[in-house]
């Protein structure tokens, strides 16, 4: 239960930041016993793949934080997010050690899959909220959205490591907050329509 409950945060924090996850994974891996590498994934923990990472991660750092282009990075972010959370799930060996589980260690392609939709559905909250963030605060809320959603994409990767049980929590409380947010995209497009005359 701790490896998917481990591969469920990352996952998640891959929809935030694709590049946070993938850096922690392959740091701690390199460096520490928390992060034990299946076959084919050794590739994670060269340095070379994480120099390329952090690069990465630097563009999106700063992109991300300017609005207008962050609507443009969320769209081709819309691939790359995914892709990532589909990685650190089944890094972290969350796709072959389910509770022991043969069935998954049989179906690699469940633990990617699991990953990807986590990811997707995070990225997707993050996507359509952004823009609406952007115009009702002038774009000074990208940087500020931004940073929190940087800050929370770091925390869940490390609280899903190294305290996977509390990913439940951390998982319950952004569901409160998506749906906060949906809610108020809602609200937003309504009194949009309603200005316009709109039915």
């Amino acid at each position: 239960m701790f490896a998917a409950l481990t591969g469920l945060g990352l996952s998640t924090a891959a929809g935030l930041n694709a590049y946070i996850p993938l850096l922690v994974v392959g740091v701690l891996a390199n460096l520490t016993d928390s992060v034990k590498l299946p076959d084919g994934y050794s590739w994670l923990s060269n340095w070379g793949v994480l120099a390329v990472i952090a690069v990465l991660l630097v563009a999106e750092f700063v992109l991300d934080k300017v609005p207008a282009v962050d609507s443009v990075n969320d769209t081709i972010q819309t691939v790359v997010r995914p892709a990532s959370g589909g990685v650190v799930f089944s890094a972290t060996q969350a796709a072959s050690e389910v509770d022991h589980s043969t069935w998954m260690a049989e179906h690699p392609w469940a633990g990617w899959l699991l990953g990807i939709v986590m990811a997707l559905a995070v990225h997707a909250v993050k996507a359509t909220a952004r823009p609406v963030i952007n115009a009702g605060t002038a774009g000074v809320g990208a940087p500020v959205v931004s940073t929190a959603e940087d800050a929370g994409s770091l925390g869940m990767s490390l609280v899903a490591v190294f305290a996977p049980v509390l990913v439940i929590v951390a998982l319950l409380a952004m569901a409160v907050v998506a749906w906060w947010l949906i809610r108020k995209v809602r609200r937003m497009r309504a009194r949009r329509r309603a200005a316009r005359g709109q039915p």
